[in-house]
C-alpha cells in the first residue's frame, strides 16, 4: 500500500517494505518509470533490508505539476521523504534519473548517506537538444509518441523478443506517466551537470551499467567510477538501460553482496 507526503505544493507516493529494525534502502526511480520497477528488487531483497521507495515527482501516484523541474526541488523531495520517516541515515539506489538524484543528494547532503549504488546513470546525461526534442514531443502528441523510442532505449531487443510481458509492463509505466511530469523531468536531465562536483562523494559507492545502454553508456560509467576514488563498477553484458529489470537475480545480488560489506553497527 502507498502512503503520501506533502512537500513543496506536491503530494509524494510512497512506499516501505521490510523489517522495522533493517538497515535501509532507498531506491529510486528512472524518468518515465514509477516505483513499480524495482518490484523484482523488493521481492529479493525485504527480508535483511527496510526498503523505501517513491515514486518521483511527476511520476506515478505522486503529483505532477506544469513547469520545468530542477534537481534540487528533485533532491529536496527525497529529503522531505528522509525526514518524514525520520531517517537520519540511508543507504540510496538510484537508476538513470534516480541516479542522478543521488548523485546530488549524495553530494549536497553527504552525512545522510552510508552508501549508494548509482546504476545506469551519469554526472551529465544527454544533451540539451535532445531533452528539449523530447519535451516538444511529449507535448505535442504525448506520451505515446514516445513509448516505443523509449522501450528500445530501455530494453534489449534480445530481452523484448523474450519477455513480452515485462516489456508491456515498462510500456505501460511510460505512457501512463503524466506528460507535464516527463517533460519537467527531461528539464531536470537537461539543466544538471555534477562533473565538477562528483569527486567530493566519499562513501562506498557501486556503479553499475549495461554494455548495450545509449542513454548512460558504459564510457560514462567509467568515467563517474574514475571520478568516486575508492568505487566499485560493474557492467551486464547484453543489457541495456534497466538493467534492475533485465537482469533482476543478478542486480540484485550486486546489491545484497555490496551493501553487506558495509558495517552498520
Amino acid at each position: 500500500m502507498s502512503f503520501f507526503l506533502s512537500h513543496d505544493g506536491v503530494r509524494i507516493a510512497y512506499r516501505v517494505d521490510g523489517p522495522a529494525n533493517a538497515p535501509t534502502l532507498v531506491l529510486l526511480n528512472s524518468i518515465g518509470t514509477n516505483m513499480h520497477m524495482w518490484d523484482q528488487q523488493v521481492a529479493r531483497l525485504n527480508t535483511t533490508l527496510r526498503i523505501v521507495r517513491y515514486d518521483c515527482r511527476g511520476h506515478g501516484d505522486s503529483d505532477a505539476p506544469k513547469g520545468e523541474y530542477t534537481i534540487e526541488q528533485l533532491g529536496l523531495d527525497l529529503l522531505a521523504l528522509l525526514d518524514t520517516l525520520q531517517i537520519e541515515q540511508t543507504q540510496l539506489c538510484g537508476l538513470s534519473l534516480g541516479g542522478m538524484i543521488a548523485l546530488w543528494f549524495t553530494i549536497t547532503y553527504p552525512t545522510r548517506v552510508t552508501q549508494a549504488v548509482f546504476a545506469n546513470t551519469a554526472a551529465r546525461i544527454g544533451t540539451v537538444e535532445r531533452w528539449n526534442e523530447r519535451i516538444d514531443a511529449v507535448k505535442t502528441n504525448g506520451m505515446a509518441a514516445i513509448r516505443d523510442a523509449s522501450l528500445t532505449r530501455f530494453l534489449s531487443a534480445d530481452f523484448r523478443q523474450r519477455n513480452p510481458e515485462t516489456t508491456q509492463q515498462i510500456g505501460n509505466m511510460i505512457e501512463a506517466t503524466p506528460a507535464t511530469g516527463y517533460s519537467g523531468a527531461c528539464a531536470v536531465l537537461r539543466d544538471t551537470d555534477l562533473r565538477e562536483l562528483v569527486s567530493t562523494i566519499h562513501i562506498p559507492a557501486l556503479i553499475l551499467a549495461g554494455e548495450l545502454d545509449t542513454s548512460t553508456p558504459p564510457s560514462q560509467a567509467r568515467e563517474l567510477h574514475a571520478a568516486l576514488t575508492g568505487s566499485q563498477i560493474h557492467t551486464f553484458a547484453d543489457v541495456a538501460h534497466l538493467s534492475n529489470v533485465e537482469r533482476p537475480i543478478e542486480f540484485s545480488n550486486y546489491l545484497q553482496t555490496f551493501l553487506a560489506h558495509i558495517d552498520h553497527s
